[in-house]
């Protein structure tokens, strides 16, 4: 797994654009899975702390049963591809259990809280006429291109 740093130390240009999508609205789209394996999504807000991104969630709220049950997550900014792109993280969250990091992160009140490690990461954006995608996974970072509609171009960038 990989934490915020690791990624932002692999690829910080992308890094700084996806967290500024991010930053940029308060609540943002999170996906999760049932305990059957269907998909589940709530409305969720994304805290950065240091080197390291957390979500929270309300005591035995649905998604954080979900998160606890079964790790893996998709988090999708709030669309807004003219606005600097169109943001998705996803991989596995962890759950924090000590009261003092949790107050430190999220306040006093009750409240579960989750480390982000990141498996994936994608900015998605518009430039004239070309439909630009930055994907990253560990240990490799993709541009695609798509002008004018027509096929994509991959470019390798780490």
């Amino acid at each position: 797994m990989t934490s915020w740093l690791e990624f932002s130390t692999a690829v910080p240009s992308l890094a700084e654009r996806v967290k500024a999508r991010f930053s940029a609205a308060e609540s943002h789209v999170l996906a999760t899975l049932r305990r059957d394996g269907a998909p589940r999504v709530s409305g969720s807000e994304i805290a950065f702390r240091g080197d390291e991104a957390y979500v929270g969630s309300m005591l035995d709220a649905r998604k954080a049963r979900d998160l606890l049950r079964d790790g893996r997550f998709a988090l999708h900014a709030a669309p807004a591809i003219e606005e600097g792109g169109d943001a998705k993280i996803a991989g596995r969250a962890v759950a924090i259990t000590d009261l003092a990091e949790i107050t430190r992160i999220q306040g006093p009140e009750p409240t579960h809280l989750f480390r982000l490690e990141i498996e994936e990461a994608v900015l998605t954006w518009v430039e004239g006429n070309t439909l630009l995608i930055e994907s990253w996974h560990p240990g490799r970072w993709v541009r695609f291109a798509r002008p004018d509609n027509g096929p994509v171009v991959p470019t390798v960038l780490g």
